[in-house]
């Protein structure tokens, strides 16, 4: 008797991960730049800081909110559908029936025997329901994305990744060169960390993210030098 074989796929949902990650991406690319702009437009040291942090609350709120708002909005659609679904259950009992047997014969199984899975699952409401929500509109019942938790999800990651280029003005220092190292870093790592959810290599999406960065804070740099240097 052969041994029984078991595999293990990735998430590719990306989960948590997803979210965090790039949450924390794209407060630490954005927060970088903005510094790197108003650096370059020979702000005090000071400045550089009131800016970043500045950056940080605002860019944290806004990210918080647009997630609130959009999983709100996406649940409570998701919401009226299922008590659509809910309702014609009720009503048309033998109609959805006929709908559910006729998708499992979509998907290959016999029409005799998609006609008895349909008609055991619709014993239950509940399951059926559940059945046909997912089948015709994707979603679970009871499972649907919690607004409040994407909302302050998206507020610490994106305020985790936009504290990092402000800590070298923190404590005291008044060069951009170490907020763009700790801004490396960050990116190199957060890159590193977001190749979980792709099929790249660690370094290649942390070399990626960080050339990303780069390519955002040198361009903000030299937008901050030129009306800096112009007088705007």
């Amino acid at each position: 008797m052969s041994a029984e074989h078991h595999h293990q796929h990735r998430d590719v949902t990306g989960g948590w991960l997803r979210p965090a990650v790039f949450g924390a991406m794209d407060g630490l690319v954005s927060n970088f730049a903005l510094i790197a702009g108003v650096a370059g437009g020979q702000a005090s040291p000071e400045v550089v800081l009131l800016a970043g942090l500045a950056g940080l609350a605002a860019g944290a709120f806004s990210m918080a909110v647009g997630e609130y708002v959009s999983v709100a909005s996406q649940s409570e659609l998701a919401e009226a559908e299922i008590e659509v679904e809910r309702l014609e259950l009720a009503r048309h009992p033998d109609t959805e029936q006929r709908e559910l047997a006729q998708v499992f014969i979509d998907r290959g199984v016999d029409a005799e025997l998609a006609a008895e899975v349909a008609r055991q699952l619709s014993r239950d409401p509940e399951e059926a329901l559940e059945v046909h929500a997912r089948e015709e509109l994707g979603v679970t019942p009871g499972e649907l994305p919690s607004p409040l938790l994407a909302a302050v999800s998206s507020f610490l990651s994106f305020a985790l990744g936009a504290a990092l280029p402000v800590l070298p003005y923190l404590f005291g220092t008044g060069a951009l060169w170490p907020a763009m190292v700790v801004a490396g870093v960050g990116l190199f790592g957060v890159g590193a960390l977001a190749s979980r959810v792709t099929a790249r290599p660690w370094w290649f999406g942390g070399l990626r993210q960080l050339a990303f960065g780069a390519a955002a804070a040198g361009i903000t740099y030299a937008v901050g030098a030129l009306i800096g240097v112009s007088g705007v």
